[in-house]
C-alpha cells in the first residue's frame, strides 16, 4: 500500500488496513467476493473508504438488522449484486435454566465472556442482546451448531440453548442515561470528565495512554474536540455520547446534553 493512505489511519490501525486494502484488491483484480467477520463501526468505516478508493469495488455491511452496531462485510466486484449475497448470520438464543434466573442477572460482559472462554475469537461475533428472561447472540453462522452444544455456562449460570430464525431476533434498543451540563470548550477530557464526575487530571491518563475512543477510532489527545453525535468511549469507565451543544451561557461557556449508555 502507499504510505500517504496511511495518514488517515491511526497508527494502531495499520494490520487492519492491510488486510483490509488486500481483500479490496483481491475482489478488484481476481474477482473474488470476501465475506469478513463482524467488523466495529471504525473498522467497517476504514473498510468503506478503502473501497471508495477503487471504482471496480463494491460494498455492503449486514450486521442482521438495520440498527447492527457490528457488521460483516460483503465485498465484490461491482458487476456482482451483493444483496442476493447471504450475510452468514445466526442468532443463538440462550436462557438461564436455574430456578428464579433472569438473563438481567448477566450482563453483555458475561456472555462474552464465556464465548471467549469456549475459544470462540471476538470477530465471530455481532451484537448481544440481554433481555430480562433471555438473551440473543449474533453470530457468524459456521460457529453456530459448536455454540449451540457447548455453551452450557454463563458466568455461575446455568444456561440452555436454541438456534432460532434471524427474523425471530428481538433486538436491545440502548438506554441513554442524559445529562445537562456547561463546559468551557469541546475537548473530550473536560467532557469526559464531567460525564465520569473524575477530575480531568485522572481523565487525561487512560486517554493518552490509547484508552479512549472516538468514534471506534484511537485519540489519545485530550484537547480533541468533539460534535453532537460523537460516541466516545473510555475502556474501564463506559460509553457515552455527545447529544446536544445548546448554545453559549451569558458566561461563554456551552450548554451540552450527553447521553451516557446504562
Amino acid at each position: 500500500m502507499k504510505l500517504p493512505i496511511y495518514d488517515h489511519f491511526h497508527p494502531d490501525e495499520k494490520p487492519f488496513v492491510d488486510r483490509a486494502w488486500e481483500w479490496v484488491e483481491r475482489s478488484a483484480q481476481q474477482h473474488e467476493l470476501k465475506r469478513t467477520d463482524f467488523l466495529d463501526p471504525r473498522q467497517a468505516q476504514i473498510v468503506q473508504s478503502l473501497v471508495n478508493r477503487h471504482p471496480d469495488v463494491e460494498l455492503r455491511l449486514d450486521g442482521g438488522y438495520p440498527e447492527a452496531e457490528r457488521r460483516r462485510a460483503i465485498i465484490g466486484p461491482d458487476y456482482r449484486d451483493l444483496n442476493q449475497e447471504l450475510a452468514g448470520i445466526a442468532v443463538l438464543e440462550v436462557q438461564i435454566s436455574g430456578p428464579g434466573g433472569t438473563s438481567q442477572q448477566l450482563d453483555h460482559g458475561d456472555y462474552l465472556g464465556a464465548l471467549l472462554g469456549l475459544g470462540i475469537k471476538r470477530d465471530r461475533v455481532g451484537d448481544i442482546h440481554v433481555h430480562e428472561t433471555f438473551t440473543h447472540i449474533m453470530m457468524t453462522e459456521d460457529i453456530a451448531d459448536y455454540l449451540n452444544v457447548h455453551l452450557r455456562q454463563v458466568h455461575r449460570a446455568s444456561v440452555l440453548t436454541e438456534i432460532i430464525p434471524l427474523s425471530s431476533l428481538l433486538p436491545v434498543v440502548p438506554e441513554l442515561q442524559e445529562m445537562s451540563f456547561t463546559v468551557a470548550s469541546m475537548r473530550v477530557d473536560g467532557i469526559a470528565s464531567d460525564v465520569h464526575r473524575i477530575s480531568r487530571t485522572k481523565i487525561v491518563d487512560p486517554i493518552r495512554a490509547g484508552r479512549c475512543r472516538v468514534n471506534w477510532k484511537t485519540v489519545e489527545d485530550p484537547s480533541e474536540q468533539l460534535r453532537e453525535g460523537d460516541v466516545v468511549s473510555i475502556k474501564g469507565l463506559g460509553r457515552f455520547k455527545v447529544l446536544e451543544a445548546d448554545g453559549v451561557t451569558k458566561k461563554g461557556r456551552i450548554r451540552l446534553k450527553v447521553g451516557k449508555f446504562i
